[in-house]
């Protein structure tokens, strides 16, 4: 598979680059949790498209079969879902890492993910999640958290090199979803620094009150980077102390058989 470098990475302005395909996926991505439905006037105002604009596409979508229609409303039709089964039909290993995941729900009862870095957030690519509930949102393969308040995305954004990271920093807007949350960007980088050091990630109730995970990087056994391995919990059950001299090393082993197991 050939791959571009970071030289030749496309720009909006170079003559390659497809507008109009950028464009139909930015109208997919405006549908999220909040805006499972929307009119044509509010499809253009999260794109930032004028109305007829934004009509061409939704139309487009529609006859594709990626957008459903219902009177003055689109919604996200089941077909979209094939866009994310290509993904994971072409990283097979995702089946070697949900079983791990399964394995850590059915040893100590929390929840455990797979997620990668996209842009400056966190994706979930993989999910065993526990009967409980941990946040106001509903967690699930395809959901997008800030990669800085997340014990995934801080392990992720520990593996970048130094310029990407302060490139990242740089453009950062630091959200205070709690009263734990870092909101200064020397205190974030420090925190960065020290997942880099010790080799895991813990997130304390900065993203949504009363939720605690733990996180380390998962490789292939070429050390290609495949992702962060988590444990979410609640904070009125699992202790600081817990987390770190239980669920720690379980992360870390599931780590360590993961390395050996898949060979991309």
């Amino acid at each position: 598979m050939e791959h571009l470098s970071k030289e030749e990475t496309l720009k909006p302005d170079d003559r390659d680059f497809v507008a109009a395909l950028a464009s139909g996926l930015d109208v997919i991505q405006a549908f999220d949790d909040a805006h499972p439905r929307m009119t044509l006037s509010e499809v253009a105002a999260r794109t930032g498209m004028n109305r007829a604009k934004a009509r061409r596409f939704l139309l487009t979508l529609h006859a594709l079969g990626y957008v459903r229609k219902q009177q003055r409303s689109f919604e996200l039709a089941p077909k979209v879902l094939q866009l994310g089964y290509a993904f994971l039909s072409a990283n097979g290993y995702r089946s070697v890492i949900q079983q791990h995941l399964e394995e850590i729900t059915a040893r100590i009862g929390e929840s455990s993910s797979l997620g990668m870095l996209d842009g400056d957030d966190v994706t979930y690519l993989a999910r065993s999640a526990a009967p409980h509930r941990l946040m106001a949102i509903s967690l699930s393969v395809g959901t997008r958290l800030p990669a800085a308040h997340t014990s995934m995305g801080r392990v992720l954004l520990a593996q970048l090199p130094e310029d990407e990271l302060d490139a990242y920093l740089q453009r950062l807007v630091l959200t205070p979803y709690t009263d734990k949350t870092i909101t200064d960007t020397a205190r974030l980088k420090a925190a960065i620094a020290e997942v880099r050091q010790q080799g895991y990630a813990v997130a304390d109730q900065e993203l949504d009150p009363g939720l605690r995970s733990v996180a380390v990087p998962a490789f292939d056994a070429k050390g290609k980077l495949l992702g962060a391995l988590n444990i979410s919990t609640n904070a009125a059950r699992i202790d600081m102390d817990m987390l770190l001299t239980t669920y720690l090393p379980l992360l870390q082993e599931k780590a360590r058989l993961i390395r050996g197991a898949i060979n991309v």
